[in-house]
């Protein structure tokens, strides 16, 4: 089965109801369009083969690269801020980019950015004093000075995720388990079904009530 199967499709300048196309309203220098292009050239093999089919398509791994990416670039590591439904983007981040999946990837990027000087990792001040504190004490800043130190930058990159997990951790320790989206509730009642047609009992109605 080809892999792109497996997924929702999606077109980034796909067509609105009208005339305009919905990447016509990013500006053709915003930072989120260099973002995309180099995800798009990133190598999500290891991502990608624990996709086994079978239910519902899934949202394709590289736009959800994409959205966690260029959220983490602008220093937003709640899955509640970077999207309204923020359980998809948690359960990615938590299934799918396990084990330094991310942290291989998401370095690849900072490293292509802060090589053409386009972001930087800076100590955080306020009133002109250093954060010293763990959280947020380092940010990103696009258009910022080149690092040259590459472990040095690559010891702040991995801070910054260490943060950024330990917030996932407790937001997904905060979910509500019987709050289901749609499209989750759908993928469950098809596993069900599943289940219930690989059975030698007669399960019509059950399965009928499923469905209803």
């Amino acid at each position: 089965m080809d892999k792109e199967e497996l997924f929702k499709p999606y077109i980034q300048d796909d067509l609105a109801l009208l005339p305009p196309c919905i990447g016509d309203f990013i500006s053709p220098s915003d930072p989120v369009r260099l973002v995309s292009t180099i995800v798009d050239k990133l190598d999500i093999s290891n991502i990608l083969k624990d996709y086994k089919g079978g239910g519902t398509t899934s949202y394709h791994p590289r736009m959800l690269l994409k959205v966690i990416i260029y959220a983490y670039l602008c220093n937003i590591y709640s899955g509640r801020k970077i999207e309204p439904d923020y359980r998809t983007i948690n359960l990615f981040r938590s299934k799918r980019l396990a084990n330094g999946i991310f942290e291989d990837l998401f370095s690849q990027v900072v490293e292509l950015l802060n090589s053409e000087g386009l972001v930087s990792l800076q100590v955080q001040y306020i009133d002109g004093t250093k954060i010293e504190s763990a959280a947020n004490k380092y940010t990103f800043v696009w258009r910022g000075s080149v690092e040259k130190n590459k472990q040095k930058l690559l010891n702040k990159v991995h801070f910054i995720l260490v943060q950024a997990n330990d917030l996932l951790s407790q937001e997904l320790q905060e979910e509500i388990p019987d709050e289901l989206s749609p499209e989750l509730m759908k993928e469950k009642t098809e596993r069900i079904i599943k289940k219930l047609e690989s059975s030698d009992l007669d399960k019509d109605n059950l399965k009928k009530k499923i469905k209803e």
